[in-house]
């Protein structure tokens, strides 16, 4: 999921501890690699993980493939349902309603490394004019085993739902990356991007609960995917506590209903650790992460 407001990095690099580690010290500053005169960078080793281990697609893939072993399982049972109570109107009201599956997009269905990795090429942080013009190149690949489990949904009369945090301007571009990959697209009404109105239900930032409850008046959601906490449910206190609530309280619903892809480039749970607040200059962001980091003495 691309959240508006995040930047993207990562607990410490593997330089920087190596640095720290050998003097004994810690340093908030951001070290020079030796030699190279590139600026480390919290997110390198996570982005590369993403975009070079075999490790990370076979991760994906067994989401996927686990999914799809589930499908008869949740067409069957009528009462099988992918919504908390909480954002489906009417919990009875499921029966006759055609089946679908909701996505996020981002690091979900489609992979955008490739931006993360210029962001640490250029020293950047996100920032909305950077992904509208990555998103306007329609360059992201498809997340490994997404477009098989996509193609065996569609085969049993399932509606693929992408319910993105991508803003609705991006709509146009977007479904023709998600076409290009081999993404079935069974309409335009299928996105449902940041920015959709949703009649009687005031969006919370860039939460998707209001979108979540308009697509449960049209479809019985069989399945969600996503890659943070907010893609299945809202998350009302994005703090370290707020979020193992919500794990706790959902836990048995992953590998059943909800199925988390890994993302370890980007997400809410790295703001949860500095008060959301990104107005703080980086080294008092970085200062935050590292007291949450647990060393072994």
């Amino acid at each position: 999921m691309r959240h508006p407001i995040l930047a993207a990095s990562l607990l410490a690099a593997a330089l920087s501890l190596a640095a720290c580690a050998s003097t004994g010290a810690r340093s908030d500053a951001t070290p020079a690699t030796a030699g190279t005169g590139v600026v480390a960078d919290d997110n390198l080793n996570a982005v590369l993980w993403v975009q070079t281990s075999a490790e990370y697609r076979a991760a994906a893939e067994t989401v996927y493939r686990a999914a799809a072993d589930q499908l008869d399982a949740a067409l069957a049972r009528p009462d099988w349902d992918a919504l908390v109570p909480s954002e489906r109107d009417n919990a009875s009201a499921t029966a006759g309603l055609k089946p679908a599956v909701i996505m996020d997009i981002d690091e979900t269905v489609l992979d955008n490394s490739p931006y993360q990795a210029r962001l640490i090429r250029d020293q950047a942080q996100y920032s909305d004019p950077t992904w509208d013009l990555w998103v306007a190149e329609k360059k992201a690949k498809a997340v490994p085993g997404v477009v098989d489990f996509a193609r065996a949904a569609t085969e049993k009369g399932v509606t693929i739902l992408y319910l993105s945090n991508r803003a609705v301007h991006l709509k146009e571009a977007t479904l023709a990356n998600l076409k290009a990959v081999g993404m079935p697209v069974a309409s335009d009404d299928v996105f449902l991007g940041l920015g959709t109105v949703v009649p009687g239900c005031e969006q919370d930032g860039s939460e998707k609960n209001c979108r979540r409850r308009l697509a449960g008046q049209k479809y019985r959601v069989l399945m969600q995917f996503g890659d943070q906490l907010g893609d299945f449910v809202e998350v009302v206190a994005n703090t370290p506590q707020g979020r193992d609530g919500l794990l706790e309280e959902y836990g048995a619903w992953f590998g059943e209903r909800w199925w988390m892809l890994p993302n370890p480039t980007y997400g809410g749970w790295e703001p949860a650790l500095f008060n959301n607040d990104w107005a703080q200059p980086k080294a008092e962001r970085r200062d935050a992460k590292w007291k949450a980091m647990e060393f072994s003495n």
